[in-house]
């Protein structure tokens, strides 16, 4: 049988490990076997930060519209509750903009609601 020399093969697989390493402190960084380690962390940790990214906005954006709705004397959740009645479909993402940015137009939505109910 053959002698096969994987030099080649090896020696790219570690070169991405590293690349994908760059810029971690000390031995995380230069050692193949604790960059290894590393990037397999940074990458499950990366997974993660994306999906609490998504549950921290959707938290940020709720405080937002309670805080604006709070001085019409509506919860949040009696005002979640009369725009699904009203068929209003606006998001969390945009009323909350819309509490920022433009509050005439957000007065103008908590005015129809009022005069709703």
């Amino acid at each position: 049988m053959t002698r096969v020399k994987r030099g080649n093969v090896a020696r790219k697989r570690r070169k991405k490990i590293l690349k994908l390493a760059k810029g971690f402190k000390g031995s995380h960084s230069k050692l193949f076997r604790t960059a290894k380690q590393q990037v397999f962390k940074s990458l499950k940790y990366s997974y993660i930060g994306r999906k609490v990214k998504k549950r921290y906005y959707r938290r940020l954006w709720i405080v937002r519209i309670n805080a604006a709705i709070r001085i019409h004397n509506i919860n949040y959740s009696q005002f979640i509750y009369y725009l699904k009645q009203l068929n209003i479909s606006l998001n969390r993402k945009m009323l909350a903009q819309l509490s920022i940015i433009d509050a005439n137009s957000f007065n103008s939505i908590v005015k129809y609601i009022k005069t709703q109910y």
